[in-house]
């Protein structure tokens, strides 16, 4: 039988398998840690750091997602280092990218009292809405790169490996190979990547044309003249 791993979180007591993360352990006594880039379906890449949590005599805040749980841990979910932190990522995630259809983000903003205006001069990431197949729209200014998409789009599902990211520091983006259009790639339009975005910078097609106030009928031949022009 597997000797379980006893740790302390939030002052509760709490057993788990070997190897089970910070994340998990918490779910399972009720604690709610919040998260943005991790997703269940996707390998945890600890990227965003909205996770974070303090083990007492770590120098470091410590992601949850990724963090294994040891052997007389004592974790702090909500200390107020913890939500420093996590309130300074989000007001900075607000003066980079568009987060208006982004309701989870915008409920932790709200949870955290984050102030969206604090960094009024950060450049924001502005490309113009990216219109090149059938299926769904990519619309970069509201991409936070948590890197879902990619991580479905490769071996957490699909294998098809159409997208991924590009760039370097600022100039980081998600993209396809060479930034050809979507259908010269080798996506198979599984819509896994518009399922996991957080942000809906990928979306369909047909919701966005409605959205901007196109007529069903008008969507529906949009899309059939999407399918002429590949056949």
């Amino acid at each position: 039988m597997t000797e379980l791993v006893t740790l302390t979180i939030d002052g509760v007591s709490v057993s788990v398998p070997p190897d089970t993360t910070l994340l998990k352990a918490a779910q399972s006594v009720g604690v709610r840690i919040p998260t943005i880039c991790y997703h269940e379906a996707c390998t945890a890449n600890a990227l965003c750091r909205i996770c974070v949590v303090e083990v007492e005599g770590a120098r470091m805040l410590i992601p949850a997602c990724t963090a294994k749980a040891a052997p007389g841990m004592q974790v702090h979910t909500h200390t107020p280092r913890v939500e420093r932190s996590r309130r300074t990522i989000l007001e900075l995630l607000a003066s980079a990218v568009d987060l208006s259809e982004a309701p989870e983000i915008l409920a932790l903003i709200e949870e955290y009292g984050a102030d969206t205006h604090r960094y009024p001069n950060t450049v924001r990431r502005t490309p113009p809405p990216i219109d090149d197949n059938p299926m769904y729209l990519r619309d970069y200014a509201k991409c936070i790169l948590c890197w879902r998409c990619v991580q479905v789009c490769a071996e957490d599902a699909q294998y098809t490996f159409a997208i991924n990211f590009g760039g370097r520091g600022y100039e980081t983006h998600i993209g396809t190979f060479y930034d050809k259009p979507m259908p010269e790639t080798t996506c198979v339009f599984c819509g896994q990547c518009v399922g996991v975005c957080p942000t809906n910078a990928l979306k369909p097609r047909r919701q966005w044309l409605l959205e901007q106030g196109q007529p069903a009928e008008a969507v529906i031949q949009a899309s059939g003249g999407w399918r002429r022009r590949r056949s």
